[in-house]
């Protein structure tokens, strides 16, 4: 979830051993199986821009993790072991989940393959490289500022739930989504694929959904948060929405 706040304190932190392996399990479990759809679709193992992004992602994880690990375990114990989640949510961050973990590698493998698209210049393997990590490096930012920027939409009261504005919350609501949405678009170009244009910009849609749904959800149930609306009027684009 992505909101803004301070740190949680201490009586109300979660059982932090078993969120914190929770998380790593999970995260790895997507790591290979996101790297397993890339090299079956594509058909081989020299896939170079494959390795590219596969490298470029384990590396923000690794930098994300020394960071966080030493700012905010509860942050990623959170994460590991979300007490619970709207039913909406559900649905839209399952189907987000589908279409950039499961459909857009495959399809971008499929696509290398069978060459369905024409190969891009090599320029836009690099545009594509550099944008994710940015992406990566936004959704990274806004983790490490907020202590409660959880996997599942609920106001965290278990844990002291309060609002903030610090880091990239300054110039919009859901900065981590931007960061998502950044790699939804970025990971196309990187990996030579047009087709994957299109669960990325599903992906991109569902995030939209989400972010629309979610910043109700704050405004209605979490305290301070309307007062935080009035000062950073926009959710993803400063100036525009």
């Amino acid at each position: 979830m992505d909101t803004k706040s301070e740190t949680p304190p201490t009586e109300n932190r979660p059982n932090l051993a078993a969120g914190i392996l929770m998380r790593i399990g999970t995260v790895a479990i997507f790591f290979v199986l996101i790297a397993v759809i890339l090299f079956l679709s594509v058909g081989r193992l020299n896939w170079t821009w494959a390795w590219v992004y596969l490298g470029i992602c384990l590396v923000s994880l690794i930098i994300n993790a020394s960071i966080m690990f030493r700012t905010s375990p509860e942050t990623i114990a959170e994460r590991g072991r979300p007490q619970e989640t709207k039913d909406w949510d559900k649905v839209v961050g399952g189907l987000w989940a589908l279409a950039i973990y499961f459909a857009l590698p495959l399809v971008a493998g499929l696509d290398v393959r069978f060459g369905w698209a024409r190969e891009p210049n090599i320029a836009w393997h690099v545009a594509g490289a550099v944008a994710l990590a940015v992406g990566l490096g936004l959704s990274a930012w806004a983790m490490i500022a907020n202590a409660y920027f959880s996997t599942a939409v609920r106001i965290q009261s278990d844990r002291g739930h309060t609002v903030c504005s610090s880091g990239p919350y300054r110039f919009v609501r859901h900065p981590g989504y931007v960061g998502f949405i950044l790699q939804s678009l970025s990971v196309p170009f990187l990996l030579g694929s047009l087709w994957a244009l299109v669960p990325g910009l599903t992906a991109v849609a569902l995030m939209g959904i989400r972010t629309s749904l979610e910043d109700r959800t704050l405004q209605a149930e979490l305290p301070g948060y309307q007062d935080y609306v009035l000062e950073v009027r926009h959710r993803l684009i400063p100036g525009i929405w």
